[in-house]
């Protein structure tokens, strides 16, 4: 209730005489708000690191980059398959200019997805610096000594004994020790604490994520990735003009980071099952290679098996693929050799039908002496069905019945433009077919030994017999990997000890009580929340008892009251 004027008048509490004259004055009231100081530059820079490297930040920072990821898995990559990016801005014309603005086509590489990882990165760093320091801290201190009132905690349990409390002390810390707790006696209780590694854990989970992110960026920035199509006899030499396609992180150096080695494909086997529902089924895959490392002249025997890649220096050479190719001997119209080669085929089905193109672009003449270019569209089966018992498709992957068909052109293949072709296709804008003697294009099925004769003396193409098989390598380099697997272990092991370690202190209190008996309590506290604490409080109590049991309930019995167990605080302070 208010005071009148009166009351203020005749004297009152000093507080209310100038709650009055306010409230009478018409003058300006004075601005009485605390004076803060300002941020300023400093106060700015505190103020954003403490938020940058708060947990909430981090896991917010997690998810935008598991967002950004998103865009990098489901869009084609520049740097991955510019083929693909290609194609896809030929099909979305606007989109892709969006794209373009916002990087999708280099998402790992662009400047948004880079600022996040950093920031990420810097965040993981400024979270774990301080807490491992604290840590350290904590290591290298003591449990806390127990509460005055020991019954307000989570798990209590209390009984009287005859031993003296220093005896209690002694048997609980031996006790304590021996169940690997960090204790000491700390008045008239003993402290111990257990679970230090729920932190190492927490702590360890933090560093392999860093460590991950460190793999990753290091990866992207020296790998290198490329592929080689070898047919059997011939080898590979690890510098970029071998490889017939290429692609490398930011910061490789093809000059340096090349690691010096050369192989040969000596022989590939294949086996497929023969029988059953599961006919034709791969069973066997394998390369045997001869390499030399380095400058070296000794050269060294390996087998490259699917999924089981050979190792040179940290590059990894993976089995890839595999096909056939025909070999093939094409003369001119006076019957000189002008092309001699294994022609790899390209496989279009599980039974390794294949197609491919044969192309003499250089030294062939006709019965006139004019200079052309012979281009041959072929198919090849390994198992052919039979004459008028079906296409040229496969009936089998390995070599029952081979059979080449081919179709004979002349004129300009169109090589000499200094365009990239297909090695698998011909370009036939500027060439002419071959006719037979019925004026229909030139077509004809071949055994291995059999030749297809040109017509009007023009030359002759003949299917050798000597059927190789060619293997496509990929050939990787990693840095990153083996730092990377290490660090998603550690990850998994440290997330796993944080979850299910449980960080918790107990107390063992001794003291004599009014009548001369040494009253014991023991009380628990977990750190985090734990259904587990009270029955390992009543474990404790339970092997302290059995050595210093309770004192009799009176002098007429000497037997010992029912042994105590861990009981929720409100019941321990009842009983």
């Amino acid at each position: 209730m208010s005071k009148t004027t009166d009351d203020v008048q005749s004297g009152g509490d000093p507080t209310d005489l100038e709650a009055a004259s306010s409230q009478l004055s018409t003058a300006p009231q004075e601005d009485r708000s605390p004076n803060l100081p300002k941020l300023g530059v400093i106060g700015w820079v505190r103020w954003f690191w403490r938020q940058l490297t708060s947990m909430r930040v981090a896991l917010i920072l997690l998810f935008l980059l598991s967002l950004g990821a998103i865009p990098g898995s489901l869009i084609p990559q520049q740097g991955t398959d510019p083929t693909k990016v290609d194609t896809f801005r030929k099909a979305h014309d606007t989109l892709a200019s969006v794209y373009d603005k916002i990087g999708f086509f280099h998402v790992y590489s662009s400047v948004w997805f880079s600022a996040i990882y950093l920031l990420l990165f810097i965040s993981l760093i400024g979270c774990i610096v301080p807490r491992t320091w604290q840590f350290v801290g904590q290591l290298r201190g003591r449990p806390p000594g127990a509460p005055k009132r020991l019954t307000r905690l989570p798990a209590y349990a209390t009984w009287r004994t005859e031993a003296d409390p220093e005896q209690v002390r002694t048997a609980a810390l031996a006790m304590m020790k021996k169940r690997r707790y960090r204790a000491h006696v700390a008045g008239s209780a003993v402290a111990a604490e257990k679970g230090y590694l729920r932190e190492v854990g927490n702590l360890a989970f933090h560093i392999a994520l860093i460590v991950m992110l460190v793999s990753f960026a290091w990866g992207q920035l020296f790998k290198f990735e490329g592929g080689k199509l070898v047919t059997e006899g011939d080898g590979f030499a690890n510098t970029l003009t071998q490889y017939d396609d290429f692609k490398s992180g930011n910061l490789f150096d093809s000059d340096h980071d090349l690691s010096p080695f050369s192989f040969t494909l000596d022989k590939f086997t294949a086996t497929y099952e023969r029988t059953g529902p599961e006919k034709g089924t791969p069973r066997t895959f394998r390369a045997n290679v001869s390499y030399t490392e380095g400058s070296g002249d000794k050269r060294k025997q390996a087998k490259i098996e699917s999924n089981k890649p050979l190792d040179i220096d940290g590059t990894k050479i993976f089995l890839n693929g595999h096909g056939y190719a025909v070999p093939v001997t094409v003369r001119d119209g006076k019957g000189k050799v002008v092309s001699q080669q294994a022609v790899p085929m390209l496989p279009i089905d599980s039974n390794i039908s294949s197609q491919g193109a044969i192309k003499v672009m250089d030294g062939y003449r006709d019965a006139k002496g004019k200079k052309e270019q012979l281009g041959f569209a072929a198919w090849f089966v390994p198992t052919f069905a039979g004459a008028g018992k079906g296409t040229m498709l496969s009936q089998f992957p390995g070599l029952d019945f081979p059979v080449l068909a081919l179709n004979a052109t002349h004129g300009d293949l169109g090589v000499d433009a200094g365009l990239p072709q297909n090695v698998y296709q011909l370009d036939t804008s500027h060439m002419k077919a071959f006719k037979d003697s019925k004026g229909k294009a030139l077509k004809q099925r071949l055994l291995p030994g059999e030749t297809m004769k040109l017509p009007n003396g023009a030359g002759s193409i003949t299917f050798d017999k000597d059927i190789k098989e060619w293997v496509t390598f990929q050939i990787s380099h990693q840095p990153g990997d083996t730092w990377a697997l290490g660090g998603a272990i550690a990850a998994i092991f440290g997330l796993a000890g944080s979850l299910f370690i449980q960080r918790r202190r107990v107390w063992v209190r001794a003291v004599e009580g009014p009548d001369g008996v040494t009253v014991v309590e023991l009380a628990g506290l977990g750190r985090s929340e734990s259904a587990k604490l009270p029955e390992e409080l009543g474990s404790l109590v339970e092997q302290l008892h059995s050595e210093v049991p309770s004192a009799p309930e009176s002098t007429e019995t000497t037997e010992p009251s029912e042994s105590p167990t861990a009981v929720p605080a409100a019941e321990g302070a009842e009983k």
